[in-house]
């Protein structure tokens, strides 16, 4: 299993198994877990990309070392 299929199946589990809120509130919970997911991975691009108008030589850096994890997570 890739590890992005792992993080996104303990999610749903979580929201399934993790709380005590009643069956509908868990189902919807772990159906829209992938929209936290993708929002967060847009919000980490768009504060790098500000980040390399702000501060060019440390967003530069950061942006670069963030392509290398997430190639390595990738792969």
């Amino acid at each position: 299993m890739t590890p992005v299929l792992v993080v996104y199946v303990a999610g749903v589990l979580t929201g399934l198994f993790g709380s005590d809120a009643p069956l509908a509130t868990r189902v919807t919970l772990a159906a829209l877990w992938p929209v936290g997911v993708i929002a967060f991975v847009v919000t980490v691009a768009i504060l790098l990309a500000a980040s390399l108008v702000a501060f060019p030589v440390i967003g530069a850096t950061v942006a670069l070392l963030a392509a290398g994890v997430l190639a390595w997570a990738l792969n």
